[in-house]
């Protein structure tokens, strides 16, 4: 795609490899099935991460929305918030906030903070090698619906986000 940057950013963060800490990539790569034209004309990126580091403000620029998507221990089974830039304790850690995220954002680029939301899926299991709990994959279908209502559908591609 050259220097284009997509309007619509999904950032997932979490380890595959430890349970239900991976459902977050896998529904990246749901996502990049289903949007793969979407993807191509330049209008969605989807990234996948281990976890958010400060690195990734840089990831926020010229997005008009962001998705920022993670597994949670508790809470909703889905849960879909706006975050709010907010400097908070993780901003001099190794791993950073949403909300420090995109405060760090609005430190360097001095530019609007584009729309971005945290979609937390609920599992139960995050042990190494273990496969996803029956909790994380209803939460996940739940996450996928939810996502899909977001972005507006499945292959077609994104207007507006």
């Amino acid at each position: 795609m050259g220097d284009v940057t997509a309007p619509v950013l999904v950032l997932a963060c979490g380890n595959p490899s430890r349970g239900d800490d991976g459902l977050a990539p896998a529904l990246a790569e749901a996502l990049e099935r289903e949007y793969a034209a979407a993807i191509a004309s330049g209008e969605l990126e989807v990234l996948t991460e281990l976890q958010l580091n400060v690195e990734h403000a840089l990831e926020l620029r010229g997005r008009r929305r962001v998705y920022l998507v993670d597994a949670a221990a508790s809470g909703p089974e889905v849960s879909l918030e706006a975050v709010a830039a907010c400097r908070d304790d993780s901003f001099t850690t190794h791993r950073i906030s949403p909300s420090a995220l995109l405060e760090v954002y609005r430190q360097i680029e001095r530019s609007p903070l584009p729309d971005c939301r945290l979609l937390a899926v609920r599992g139960e299991r995050f042990e190494l090698g273990e496969p996803f709990s029956p909790r994380a994959r209803a939460s996940f279908d739940e996450a996928l619906r939810l996502l899909r209502a977001e972005l507006g559908g499945g292959s077609r591609p994104l207007r507006g986000g």
